[in-house]
């Protein structure tokens, strides 16, 4: 979620890490922090908003530690706490001299927290981050040294973490450590860089030393000693081929083809320590003061614009099936011109992947004054419908730069799943149903990869079809959502005519345009309602229409009908949209990539609409 940079060496820290920061700002954050090693203190500058800001105060201060040792620095984008100074990083212990970022979710640090309480220690922030350097302080009193209590202290993390540590006792030494939140190591003479990210030390260094989940490490002007446990590691050290902005990426051309691929990975954030597998349900923070509240409710309003809509209308199925509540999915743009019924029995949930959607947040004011119970799903923490529902759950997707979404929405599909497998569990839902959900769902990321294997085939099928002017994208059930969405997702950045449609509706009109010009793309997973679906397409053959179908693996049969076909792995039917959305994010993608356009900044678009 956040991005982490240090350096060790004979030159100006103070400047390598401003030029750290500065290098890790196009992913977007909320505010930044350093801290620098002096001789009797560690200096630590902290503000609110982008990295600008944090150059102003320390141009302000004046701060001259050009000769500093050590030093790390840090761009948050909250998950714990709201976006503010006293919760940027670093973050230190009781005596301040330790100082600690971090990136990630410390799953356990509540109880982690509530121990180190007891035992006298005062936190400062309402960040999960602070508590590991509480841990390394707790444990130094057990008579370890620095790196004995560090090591001991991310044992004790359950979660995932890229942690960076500068202490005064060692002050020219870095200890850094990972699990399931990148951590390179930039390799120099006699100086050493350390990032999340590669493109924050490109302009220093090519050589690199990455560091795998379980691994940690010490840093010093003399090198560099990477251990598992006690053990210690020989680690090869890489040529670091890409270019500046390349890295930026991740090494994919553009941010949408990154955060599609990013998906099996912002999926396990979303669900990551909510989900309760053994007692079928999930255990969601934010909603846990309104728990006895949503127990009353019969009745829920989902509320919001654009994809986030077409989450709402997948949730709509879920909710309805599986936890027994009426759902209505409702245009946040419209909400507010109709005279809405609500009363103390009805809820109203409105999903934003900014938070500071104009529409969706004048909507949630507007059901807030017919008194209606408000919740919230948003991406952003302290934005705006963040902190006006009553209470909500974050999508923890990390930031999302292509205007065009893709993993914010499927972790709002994640979400999802989690509320109405915490909704039914209240109602009539059994355990076996919640445990097999839940299961499955620990599934998804696997599955979604091998989806995405597939993405060199869809790249020669957006080719063959980059001259087709006319779209006609049909589902049923659970996948008419993802239609709907498929065909947005292809105007927005290919600026192709295309409509989404349930594959029943085909007859009763649109087929009308179907013609051997035009192209339909057909969900049609084996499912419930797969001999239906089937029906339909066959209807589209007689009429000479070509189709790109989408299908469950095993479906030999659809190749009949289908010009070209791209397999799914077989899920709950509840959870297909979260794989049967990826071909269409990606048929997109390589179309307007064909096309020659500007998929990351499509034009007329932008990221959060604020206006109406």
């Amino acid at each position: 979620m956040c991005g982490i940079v240090g350096y060790i060496g004979k030159k100006g820290t103070k400047d390598y890490l401003l030029e750290g920061l500065k290098r890790l700002e196009y992913r977007g954050y909320d505010s930044a922090g350093m801290v620098l090693s002096g001789e009797k203190k560690l200096y630590s500058i902290r503000s609110l908003g982008k990295v600008a800001e944090l150059q102003k105060k320390l141009d302000a201060k004046g701060v001259a530690l050009e000769n500093a040792k050590s030093g790390i620095a840090h761009t948050r984008w909250a998950t714990h706490g709201k976006p503010s100074e006293k919760n940027a990083h670093p973050h230190f212990d009781c005596s301040e001299t330790i100082a600690v970022v971090h990136n990630g979710i410390i799953e356990n640090y509540s109880l982690l927290k509530e121990g180190l309480v007891k035992k006298g220690h005062r936190f400062r922030s309402e960040t999960d981050s602070e508590v590991i350097a509480h841990l390394i302080e707790e444990n130094q009193k057990k008579k370890m040294n620095l790196e004995e209590a560090f090591s001991a202290a991310v044992k004790q993390l359950k979660g995932t973490y890229g942690v960076a540590v500068v202490a005064l006792e060692r002050p020219d030494v870095l200890l850094v450590a990972r699990m399931g939140s990148p951590l390179v190591i930039g390799v120099g003479v006699d100086e050493y860089w350390l990032a999340s990210d590669v493109s924050a030390i490109l302009s220093h260094t090519k050589k690199a030393v990455y560091l795998e989940d379980g691994e940690w490490a010490t840093i010093s002007r003399d090198g560099y000693r990477v251990r598992s446990g006690m053990k210690t590691l020989q680690k090869k050290e890489t040529e670091i081929e890409w270019s500046e902005s390349q890295a930026k990426k991740g090494g994919y051309p553009h941010f949408m083809i990154k955060e599609i691929f990013d998906q099996p990975e912002s999926f396990m954030e979303a669900i990551r320590g909510r989900l309760l597998a053994e007692e079928g349900t999930a255990k969601l923070g934010g909603l846990r003061e309104k728990e006895k509240a949503l127990r009353s409710i019969k009745r829920l309003i989902i509320i919001s614009c654009g994809t986030s809509y077409h989450a709402g209308l997948v949730g709509e199925y879920m909710l309805e099936e599986y936890a027994g509540i009426p759902v209505e999915v409702e245009f946040a743009s419209e909400f507010r011109y109709r005279k809405s019924v609500l009363d103390k029995h009805t809820a109203v949930l409105v999903i934003s992947q900014s938070g500071e959607t104009v529409d969706t947040l004048e909507a949630l004011r507007e059901a807030k004054r017919k008194g209606a119970l408000t919740l919230g799903i948003v991406n952003v923490v302290g934005s705006a419908i963040a902190r006006e529902t009553d209470a909500g759950v974050y999508n923890h997707a990390g930031p999302e730069v292509s205007v065009a979404s893709t993993k914010a929405f499927t972790s709002q599909l994640a979400v999802l799943v989690l509320l109405t497998l915490f909704l039914g569990r209240q109602r009539e839902m059994s355990l076996v149903t919640g445990q097999r959900i839940a299961k499955e769902l620990l599934r998804i990321p696997k599955l979604m990869e091998k989806v995405l294997e597939q993405s060199d085939v869809i790249k020669k099928l957006a080719k063959k079809y980059v001259h087709t002017n006319h779209y006609l994208y049909l589902g049923r059930k659970y996948n008419v959502p993802i239609a709907l969405e498929g065909a947005l997702k292809i105007k927005e950045i290919a600026y192709v005519a295309a409509q989404g449609y349930p594959t029943g509706e085909m007859k009763h009109g649109p087929i009308a345009l179907v013609d051997k010009e035009s192209l339909t793309v057909f969900l049609a997973p084996t499912d419930s309602v797969y001999e239906k679906s089937r029906s339909g397409l066959e209807q589209i053959r007689a009429r000479g229409g070509k189709v790109f179908a989408i299908a469950t693996e095993g479906n030999t049969e659809i190749k009949k009908y289908a010009d070209a076909v791209v397999y799914i792995p077989k899920t709950l039917e509840m959870l297909a949209p979260l794989l049967t959305v990826i071909p269409l994010q990606l048929l997109a993608y390589h179309m307007s990539v064909a096309k020659g356009y500007d998929v990351d900044r499509p034009r007329n678009l932008a990221k959060s609409v604020t206006v109406e």
